[in-house]
Formats: structure tokens, sequence, C-alpha cells
């Protein structure tokens, strides 16, 4: 079983930044692809960006491309989502995701594990 912790929302002014952080459990994080996603009420969950196991290969939406960066470190067991520049549509709850060993979700919503979820908020 692995347990995914989000941190580092907020609230910030257009134009700030914020890290998110995902903090995962068990040994075998390292072979899991990772993804963040994102939801406002009312809305359908949307695809952020995802990192491969190996962290060689990312993906990140259009929405935010140029503006996000998804990253991880091994030895930390955690995932992380910097976001620069950051837009009152950007305002949502994020949630870390996780596959388990052999999968590949992508950028739809199949993945195997899912944290809690944190809030962000843009202000205009």
């Amino acid at each position: 079983q692995v347990q995914l912790v989000e941190s580092g929302g907020g609230l910030v002014q257009a134009g700030g930044s914020l890290r998110l952080s995902c903090a995962a459990s068990g040994r075998t994080f390292r072979t899991y692809a990772m993804a963040w996603f994102r939801q406002t009420p009312g809305k359908e969950r949307e695809f952020v960006a995802r990192i491969s196991w190996s962290g060689t290969n990312t993906d990140v939406a259009d929405s935010v491309k140029g503006r996000f960066t998804i990253s991880r470190d091994g030895a930390k067991n955690t995932v992380y989502l910097q976001m620069n520049s950051l837009k009152p549509e950007d305002t949502a709850v994020y949630y870390c995701a996780a596959d388990r060993p052999g999968r590949d979700s992508g950028r739809n919503e199949a993945y195997d594990y899912w944290g809690q979820g944190t809030q962000v908020t843009v202000s205009s």
C-alpha cells in the first residue's frame, strides 16, 4: 500500500509562485510514475503534469506549460510541482497520484494511489 501526502498549498497573489510537495511511503517509490491533477468545484479532475519513474520523461498540460515544472527526489520519496506565474484560474485542489510499477496511466485518472489534496488559491 502506498500513502501520498501533499503539502505546500495556500493563498498567493496572481504572478506569484508556490511549490507543492507529495511525500510517498513505501520502499518502491522509485518505481512509480507520479502525476499531479487538479479539480475545482463542479468540474472534472484535470491533468496537470506527470513524471516517469526514472524522472527522465515529463509531460505537462498545455494550460500550465512554461509555468509549472514537475520533478522528483528519490532519496526523499517526494515529487514536486513548482508553480510560477500563477493565475486565478489555477485555483483548485491539487492532487498527487501514483501508478503501480508496470503501469502507465498517462493523462487519464487511472492511477492506483491518490493523496488527499491540497488547496491552492490565487487571488487577482
